[in-house]
């Protein structure tokens, strides 16, 4: 880290910051696609770069635009699928034992606010209120 000043203080230089924010998107294709800020070089010596952004929007915030996004997924969904979650070969059925789900309700009332937490169970409606803090640490409801 680059140091400015006579203090001990760890400042970090505008070249360093740069570098830490941006982020290229993860797109093979990237660079293929002809735009002004994708251009680098001089005139006469220019040459497509793949993007540099601090966010992006697309595909969990890892692609510029669904251009990219959809350029990789139709080389690497398939093994992405294959080899991360793994491919489904029979239905998955929610069940009234798989259904609970957390749920933190907001609530307006004149000018202030409040939470409502419970699991509620989506196969068959029925709701348990638990707590902000057993909101917090439960994974399953206590039945």
């Amino acid at each position: 880290m680059g140091l400015r000043g006579s203090s001990s203080v760890e400042y970090l230089t505008s070249s360093e910051r740069t570098e830490m924010a941006l982020k290229y998107c993860q797109s093979h294709k990237c660079h293929t696609y002809d735009t002004k800020d994708r251009k680098r070089g001089s005139k006469g010596n220019r040459v497509n770069q793949t993007r540099r952004r601090s966010n992006f929007y697309y595909g969990g915030g890892n692609f510029c635009s669904m251009n990219c996004f959809e350029d990789w997924a139709n080389d690497f969904m398939d093994r992405a699928i294959d080899n991360v979650s793994g491919r489904l070969h029979e239905p998955i059925t929610l069940t009234e034992e798989n259904a609970w789900k957390k749920i933190r309700r907001y609530n307006w009332n004149s000018g202030s606010y409040s939470f409502n937490y419970f699991w509620r169970n989506m196969a068959t409606d029925r709701e348990i209120p638990i707590t902000e803090e057993e909101y917090n640490n439960q994974s399953q409801p206590s039945l």
